[in-house]
């Protein structure tokens, strides 16, 4: 086609944006393979257009035949649009050609699924897909897997987990063979040889032992997954994870690979730390291996964040490999390191905190601010005496901001977990400030979502010992320690499994009521539960009190009642629940902001269970429940739950910001073990849903499978602790490059319900560090000392109102 660019100076012009020397290089390098390594904020969006304005306006390629590929629908119609305004803009396309009939292509950009998802209807014959399979939506998903749950005859004797907790994991093990390729027979075959190793092993304890009984329960879970990939198939049907792995297959068929790098001279690939294995391998087999095709990735590996989800950031590092030159040399590896997003202050802190994982990648280069910005940016820091303390500083100094002029959508609300979320929010609405909290995984920590999902969950499975704990200590049923722990006897003694000697330890027995056990002996707090509806009884001699005997034989009398209605459709389960519980006549009747709060967000759930009840006319209870699981555990149960244009102050995780920006972002609960994280992982030595390391695609990245004694496994658990603190690590420097000039992070020593104190995390110390450096970089407000020793917990020295 014609030329309209010869020179770069000319799209500067064109597109209005003065390119620095770093993303001109990148906009205007040779159509051959390259990685672009974009730090935060560096304008990684506006590169990938303007190149491919280059591209096209200088001739070297049509319009339509370039492919962008991102992740989600949001982000590859706002690449799309921006493409498509800088080619008119630059005068390369026309926005009101005069023969429509016969105007340039425009460039085709899609998400990585969509993609893989037309490889299929164009080119599934050829594996034996039908052009009439159909992709599954996430009900019909978890409604399968509940249907094959329900159907298994068994016996299941390792698998011990509750029904709606299975449907998530059977779906999580069929996801990660998918995303790295893995046939059921290798995991069957590498099971059988880790059996068989462990069998002479000296298993000196708890944890060693339970790397067998996870393999065993891995192996159980395995056939489940193999029904339910049989029951897709007899409905043609696949799923994303199969759609990526099938496509994968085809990449390896040399006339696919040539057909689609015809039509596509151009390749941009975004977001390409946060590929998968199986990505990875479908894009190398169609537009790498040595084609020397002009593929452009652009990803950043300080922000690889989604591990725990099927990513793989070698991906990234290893792009130069996966896609050579022609010659056999590696693609070239260029770098964007201009933050045109935050005040110079704040990158310095930012860069500080990632100096380790520049070590780590290569390419990587400290940010740089915009210039004029170098000075801007401020950050403030509190640690309180407790959470509470904590949260009303936060609340207050949000509400002052809004109060001289910040507007609520400006501000955002970044934590670790969803845990913070309920007080949090609470605070603001108490403040009269408008508050959206963010996301399924969001919802389902609010009080009045819990209750919900907790009676749900003892209706569906008697065994959900924790979720009914949760409502009889509730507001409304308001059942006290002692008689908790009683009820926890007389379910021993119902399964036949009461500890002799042990009666005298209420602690003890409360925990092993809700521990997971072998389901045929699990005691049943919902069984015991029951024996209240006989006025006599059984005959154990417990000594409850009056008011917890009333209020036991009253739940057990709702949730009998309500049982009877599972099986009808989800929606009107639901509804019974609220109106049986009285919750939504609660909130309909409180005139309190709170109370109107919480009313809309129960609203938002119930049209989040509508929709997932609306792609399958018969949504059970049970797959709904799976759903939320999922979406509890690992944040993804609506991938497309992005912040609303409310000019409300956003509450989040921190996984969710990342891609956003505002021009305040408060971090609260930075206190140790939480932020950065110290919780172990799941990992495949203790969980059956978890692929073992060996088997994945990115295997080299990983901690190695331990030695089998006491000593090799706690050097693993070393390893995987240290692979665990650079994630964090990733995740600390998302969260600190989201705010334009202010950052407010902070901590306490006492939470809630801690009997020791927590103190300032790593990532505290660092935002106070930089403030004391230099006064210019901000100001710690208030710093409490350490509590005395010996000293208790304020919050667990009130008092309570249980029986």
């Amino acid at each position: 086609m014609p030329a309209h660019l010869t020179d770069p100076e000319q799209l500067n012009e064109l597109l209005g944006i003065p390119f620095t020397p770093e993303q001109t290089a990148c906009i205007t390098a040779p159509p051959e393979p390259q990685v672009i390594v974009a730090g935060a904020g560096s304008g990684k969006t506006t590169v990938m257009a303007a190149r491919v304005v280059w591209l096209v306006g200088t001739g070297q390629v049509a319009p339509d035949q370039v492919l962008g590929l991102t992740f989600t629908n949001k982000a590859a119609g706002e690449l799309a649009e921006r493409v498509r305004k800088a080619l008119v803009r630059a005068g390369v396309t026309d926005p009101d050609p005069a023969d429509p009939d016969d105007a340039p292509g425009e460039p085709r950009i899609s998400t990585y699924h969509a993609f893989a998802g037309r490889l299929l209807t164009e080119h599934g014959l050829r594996l034996g897909i039908e052009p009439t399979t159909q992709l599954l939506a996430d009900a019909t998903r978890y409604q399968l897997a509940a249907g094959v749950l329900r159907s298994a005859e068994g016996p299941y004797e390792a698998l011990t987990s509750s029904v709606s907790a299975l449907v998530e994991d059977l779906l999580a093990l069929d996801a990660e063979l998918s995303e790295h390729l893995v046939e059921p027979d290798a995991l069957r075959a590498h099971t059988a040889a880790l059996l068989a190793e462990l069998q002479d092993a000296p298993l000196t304890n708890d944890t060693l032992r339970q790397v067998p009984r996870a393999a065993r329960a891995r192996a159980e879970l395995l056939g489940l997954v193999e029904r339910y990939r049989t029951r897709k198939r007899a409905h043609e049907r696949i799923d994303f994870g199969d759609q990526i792995a099938l496509a994968a297959r085809l990449a390896h068929i040399p006339e696919v690979g040539r057909s689609l790098r015809a039509q596509h001279t151009v390749v941009l690939l975004d977001e390409y730390q946060d590929t998968s294995v199986a990505q990875r391998v479908l894009l190398a087999g169609l537009f790498g291996g040595g084609t020397g095709h002009a593929v452009t990735a652009v990803g950043d590996p300080c922000q690889a964040i989604y591990g725990w989800r099927g990513a793989s950031v070698a991906n990234l590092d290893d792009f130069p490999r996966h896609f050579p030159h022609r010659d056999g040399s590696p693609a070239r590896r260029r770098s964007l390191s201009e933050n045109r997003r935050s005040g110079g202050r704040l990158l310095a802190l930012a860069n500080d905190l990632a100096r380790p994982l520049r070590e780590r990648h290569a390419g990587v280069e400290a940010l740089r601010p915009a210039p004029g910005a170098e000075t801007d940016g401020r950050v403030r820091v509190a640690l309180l005496p407790t959470r509470d303390e904590e949260t009303r500083w936060l609340a207050d100094s949000l509400a002052h901001l809004v109060h001289t002029g910040t507007p609520p959508g400006e501000i955002a609300v970044l934590c670790r977990s969803g845990g913070d979320f309920a007080h949090l929010q609470q605070a603001l609405v108490e403040r009269e400030l408008p508050v959206e909290v963010v996301g399924l995984s969001g919802l389902l920590h609010l009080p009045e979502i819990a209750d919900l999902v907790a009676t749900c969950e003892v209706l569906q499975d008697p065994t959900a010992n924790a979720a009914l704990v949760r409502l009889l200590t509730g507001p409304r049923w308001r059942i006290g320690h002692r008689d908790l722990a009683l009820l926890g006897r007389r379910a021993a003694r119902l399964a036949g499994r009461a500890r002799p000697g042990g009666d005298d330890d209420a602690d003890a027995r409360l925990a092993a009521a809700v521990e997971g056990t072998d389901p045929a002996e699990q005691r049943s707090l919902a069984d015991a539960l029951d024996t209240f509806l006989d006025p006599d009884g059984p005959e154990d001699g417990l000594p409850f009190s009056a008011e917890a005997r009333v209020r036991f034989a009253r739940l057990a009398a709702e949730l009998r009642d309500l049982r009877r209605s599972l099986g009808d459709p989800l929606m009107d389960v639901l509804h019974r629940v609220l109106a049986t519980t009285g919750l939504e006549v609660e909130l309909a009747a409180s005139p309190h902001a709170v109370a109107a709060r919480r009313r809309e967000t129960l609203a938002r759930f119930l049209d989040i269970a509508a929709g997932f009840a609306s792609l399958d006319g018969e949504a059970t209870l049970l797959a709904f429940l799976g759903f939320l699981h999922t979406a509890a555990q690992y944040e993804k149960g609506l991938d497309s739950s992005l912040p609303g244009g409310e000019d409300t102050i956003k509450i989040m995780t921190a996984h969710k910001a990342k891609g956003l920006e505002w021009d305040v972002v408060a971090v609260p609960g930075l206190v140790a073990k939480q932020f950065p994280s110290e919780q172990a992982r799941e990992t495949w030595l203790t969980r059956p849903k978890v692929l073992p390391y060996a088997l994945r695609g990115d295997a080299d990245t990983l901690p190695a499978a331990p030695e089998w004694t006491a000593k090799g496994l706690k050097a693993h658990e070393k390893a995987l602790r240290e692979h665990q603190a650079t994630e964090e690590l990733r995740l600390g420097y998302v969260t600190f490059t989201r705010p334009r000039s202010l950052l407010l992070g902070s901590g306490h020593w006492w939470g809630p319900a801690q009997k020791r104190p927590r103190g300032p995390s790593a990532f505290l110390e660092a935002l106070r560090a930089h403030c004391e450096a230099d006064p210019a970089h901000g100001e710690v407000e208030r710093w409490a000392e350490p509590p005395e020793d010996g000293a208790t917990n304020p919050a667990l020295d009130a008092p309570t109102a249980h029986t």
